[in-house]
């Protein structure tokens, strides 16, 4: 794991601290296995042991959590195969790195430290080419540990800034990562010595049904209509050592998009006495082997472009007003986010809250400037307390929303190195000048994820859990 920084000087070294696991075979899983209190610190630039941290002695779980097929064995054959066609092959066009499909056209990227990129979304309006978003990506996330044992406190990756989420995705396999007629993208990129690098198969791009777009049925005459919806998915997977992250982008045929991210793997596991129970942490057998709490904490970056450059955020609620004679009243008022300042926000489900991202000299039919709407799901924030070290270096996951005029230089919302930093880098550092972002070339950070309270499902390997947020067309289309 990385350091990171918790007030201690470093020196300018490349420290890790390196977890000690056993396995009692070579394909024994070693999480079952944990060292507990005992940590290496590696100087990465010397290449030597910098110290080790011996605290107090836990005997080593001893009971397995193996889940490959010879400890477990083969897989169910009770489900009757789904076949996945498309006779006529796939519906989308692909030239280069350049998408059409439906409605949308848009650009797929690739970057060592994000991902996935998506590039010049653009939904076609009765034959009219109208830009939404011009750069879309997930720009930094952070697993903070809630367990104030001397191991687990430590505990704070930045999987994007501070490992380069896109070096470790995946070279994905049909039929098992994705199904379908699939369009599979390499990703171009470099290795830890700059040397170009290649990972075959990084991303994967097929169609889905998604069940109904919409119904009605008359039953004055008996008539019904159906339309079906489908969804465009691309995605990619990374493993970060224990944990698996998919992500997908999915594009729909109303407009609406989608992110949403699958955490699946392996839980970073610790050790206690035998009989224990931590406070902060899930017990996963009787011998001594427990989940500690955490956080996924994910951060995305949208340059928007809703009919052009110049855009706008407004802040919806639903409220109850003053006069309300019938007691039945509510309405939705929306408040104009000026300032940068003003736009450090937080989801409020009290109040139906969203966010709607518009442009003032595009109107509808019905004379409203056009809009797109984030809907603010699993909007959780940082745990952790203020003074503590991750949140000083993670001041992005503090809050859901911040928006900011495009600067090419702010790319990354906990700054451009996040394991160097000691607190204050990126979002917290710009927004402090409270520039202006009414009518501007705006970018939008939406920080969301899952609050992981471990159960004992999720040992030896957890069940994907979805985490995610929709943006939706409002009063875009006539």
């Amino acid at each position: 794991w990385s350091v990171g920084w918790f007030g201690e000087d470093a020196q300018g070294r490349r420290l890790m601290r390196a977890l000690v696991f056993v396995r009692d075979e070579p394909d024994d899983s070693p999480y079952a296995h944990p060292i507990e209190n005992l940590v290496v610190i590696y100087d990465l630039s010397s290449g030597q042991v910098a110290r080790i941290d011996d605290n107090e002695a836990i005997p080593v779980p001893a009971a397995r959590g193996n889940y490959l097929p010879k400890y477990v064995g083969e897989a169910r054959t009770d489900l009757k195969p789904i076949s996945i066609t498309q006779p006529e092959g796939a519906s989308f066009t692909v030239t280069g790195n350049h998408v059409r499909w439906a409605d949308w056209s848009f650009r797929v990227g690739f970057t060592p430290r994000e991902g996935l990129v998506l590039h010049q979304l653009k939904f076609r309006d009765q034959g009219v080419e109208r830009p939404v978003i011009n750069r879309a990506s997930l720009a930094e996330m952070v697993v903070p540990y809630g367990d104030p044992a001397p191991v687990q406190a430590k505990k704070n990756a930045f999987d994007s800034g501070e490992y380069n989420i896109g070096n470790m995705a995946n070279s994905l396999t049909l039929g098992c990562d994705c199904t379908g007629e699939i369009k599979y993208f390499d990703g171009i990129t470099t290795d830890s010595h700059g040397n170009p690098l290649t990972i075959e198969n990084a991303i994967c791009m097929h169609e889905e049904d998604d069940s109904i777009l919409w119904k009605h049925f008359d039953f004055r005459e008996g008539t019904a209509e159906t339309r079906r919806n489908r969804k465009l998915v691309i995605s990619f997977i990374a493993t970060v050592a224990n944990y698996e992250y998919a992500f997908y982008w999915h594009l729909f045929l109303d407009g609406s998009i989608e992110f949403l991210v699958k955490a699946t793997g392996i839980l970073s596991t610790a050790g206690q006495h035998p009989g224990e129970k931590s406070p902060y942490g899930q017990n996963l057998n009787n011998d001594g082997l427990y989940g500690p709490i955490h956080q996924h904490i994910f951060n995305v970056r949208m340059d928007f472009e809703i009919d052009g450059v110049y855009n706008s955020v407004y802040e919806v609620d639903t409220v109850i007003p003053e006069e309300n004679p019938t007691f039945t009243a509510f309405k939705a008022v929306d408040r104009l986010l000026e300032t940068e300042q003003a736009a450090i926000r937080k989801a409020d489900t009290s109040k139906h809250r969203f966010w709607k991202i518009v442009n003032h000299e595009s109107r509808n039919i019905v004379d409203e400037p056009v809009a797109y709407r984030l809907i603010p799901d699993n909007a959780i924030t940082l745990a952790a307390d203020d003074r503590a070290h991750v949140s000083q270096r993670a001041q992005f996951a503090r809050n859901n929303l911040w928006v900011t005029p495009y600067t090419r230089e702010e790319r990354f919302p906990a700054g451009e190195y996040p394991n160097q930093s000691t607190g204050g880098d990126g979002l917290p550092a710009w927004t402090a000048a409270d520039r202006n972002i009414v009518d501007q070339d705006l970018v939008v950070w939406y920080t969301f994820g899952m609050h992981h309270v471990v159960r004992l499902e999720d040992w030896p390997v957890m069940p994907r859990q979805n985490i995610g947020f929709m943006l939706e067309p409002h009063g875009f289309f006539n």
